[in-house]
């Protein structure tokens, strides 16, 4: 059994930990810079050990555990999680430097996922064929089955370090494949909590399996695996399409950033609208792969909008993420900070106007709000992964859609409009993988499809769509006589 009342943890591979002689590294708290733990770096042949692990486990235990067990496990570690909510909920703030609401919210999340999933177990179907409907085949039985894939590789990003997680190992789980997870390094030790609970729910070792360290040391020797089967990523677009890359013929899932546009029409609700691009746009300081960055506001009720959200904005409470009234805290690293500040001062060199926000202390970047901004911004066309919105007007459907696709990402987008005839032209039209009406881009619930087009990624995840592309369907044709 690994202990959980230290913080220094190894890699985790058939229910041991790995330490030893192998490189350290601090986990650092993004608000005060205390070290709150440390991880001992896996090394290729952890990585290759792993992945055996894992295979050889597939193959004599879980590929032969029937859906009732695995659905009970993932049921048992949801009650677990559940009882343990604050616990955990105080790891993400210390690790991620999140607010300790948000944190508690994520928590509850993860608790949803992982009973998903347990239904999600019991209720993985084939189907059968209707044979003679092609020529020769009368007197034919053909079914289908749902079967697991084998050893999934999973790779997760530092922003949701429980959450995200178990939007991998979960529906992996509820299939009957096995795992091995490289959570981030800048967060690690929730998914070292989280393994404990599966353990006291009686998953069996070798299951799930986590390697630590760097990305860049450890992502290659574990997606080229010839056992590892599937290649599921949360993370940069960049990292995500190498990882597409050298993984060649395996199955891949990647869900990568985007810039997302959020429009608001004139029929809108403007108080609804401002509150949710508040959220949308400072949740966990901006960054969410699907955080309100592109604010499009119609052009008779813009200067109405910009001066209600910046009085939203000045009231944001920014501080200890510790603190319960804490709204905004920390980014995951001054280094994150002081490049998001650059791409505001940057804008504004190219004639952007600040109207509120902007300053930095350490890993706090202030709320920002930029106006009179140009396409080819950073602030615009990149994704800023920081608490920065910028917010441009417009004047007809037609030019804000246009605006709206003209981006190379698309993963979700907001649209406000009591107009439904609108709301529905406009959600047809936009080019993302999701459409949210009177909602911000931001939202997402664990069992909707979640997943990106152009370069936001490919494939789907949400509990019963990240299990359909974690199996195989295999067909069995039965010729009667």
């Amino acid at each position: 059994m690994i202990d959980v009342n230290g913080h220094n943890f190894g890699s985790i591979i058939n229910g041991e930990e790995r330490k030893g002689e192998r490189k350290n590294l601090d986990v650092i708290n993004p608000y005060n810079n205390e070290v709150i733990g440390k991880i001992s770096c896996a090394t290729k042949e952890d990585v290759h050990d792993a992945v055996d692990t894992a295979h050889y486990t597939f193959k004599n235990t879980m590929s032969r555990m029937p859906a009732h067990e695995r659905a009970n496990i993932l049921r048992k570690t949801a009650e677990l999680l559940e009882e343990q909510s604050e616990k955990f909920a105080r790891m993400l703030t210390l690790e991620a430097g999140k607010p300790i609401r948000e944190s508690r919210g994520e928590v509850e999340r993860a608790v949803q996922v992982l009973r998903f999933a347990s239904e999600g177990a019991k209720s993985i179907y084939g189907e059968q064929i209707p044979m003679d409907s092609a020529v020769g085949g009368e007197n034919q039985i053909g079914i289908t089955k749902r079967i697991p894939v084998g050893v999934v590789a999973a790779i997760t990003p530092f922003n949701f370090p429980l959450n995200l997680v178990l939007h991998k190992v979960a529906p992996a789980i509820a299939v009957g494949n096995t795992i091995v997870l490289k959570p981030a390094e800048k967060t690690p030790l929730s998914s070292v909590l989280l393994y404990q609970l599966f353990e006291e729910a009686g998953l069996p070792y070798g299951v799930f399996n986590i390697v630590m360290g760097a990305g860049e040391e450890l992502v290659e020797p574990l997606i080229t695996h010839p056992y590892v089967k599937k290649v599921t990523f949360t993370g940069s677009g960049v990292v995500g399409w190498k990882i597409n890359e050298i993984a060649k013929r395996k199955k891949v899932t990647l869900e990568l950033g985007s810039n997302a546009p959020n429009i608001i029409f004139e029929a809108g609700d403007l108080d609804i609208a401002v509150r949710s691009i508040i959220m949308g746009g400072y949740t966990y300081a901006g960054q969410a792969c699907v955080s309100a960055q592109r604010i499009y506001v119609q052009e008779s009720i813009y200067d109405s909008f910009l001066e209600e959200f910046t009085t939203e904005v000045e009231a944001l409470k920014i501080g200890d993420p510790l603190e319960e009234s804490t709204e905004m805290g920390p980014m995951i690293t001054e280094e994150a900070a002081i490049r998001a500040q650059s791409w505001i001062e940057e804008a504004i060199d190219q004639g952007a106007t600040l109207v509120t926000g902007g300053k930095r202390k350490g890993a706090i970047l202030e709320p920002t709000v930029i106006a009179n901004v140009l396409p080819e911004m950073k602030v615009v066309c990149a994704e800023v992964f920081a608490p920065i919105v910028s917010i441009m007007s417009f004047s007809t459907e037609k030019e804000v859609i246009e605006h709206a696709n003209a981006t190379d990402f698309g993963l979700h987008a907001g649209v406000f409009t009591s107009d439904i005839n609108q709301a529905i032209r406009v959600a047809d039209a936009i080019e993302t993988g999701g459409v949210w009406i009177n909602e911000v881009s931001v939202r997402r619930y664990d069992h909707i499809p979640y997943g990106g087009v152009k370069n936001s990624g490919i494939g789907k995840e949400g509990v019963k769509y990240a299990m359909e592309e974690m199996m195989d369907t295999k067909f069995i044709g039965i010729k009667l006589y």
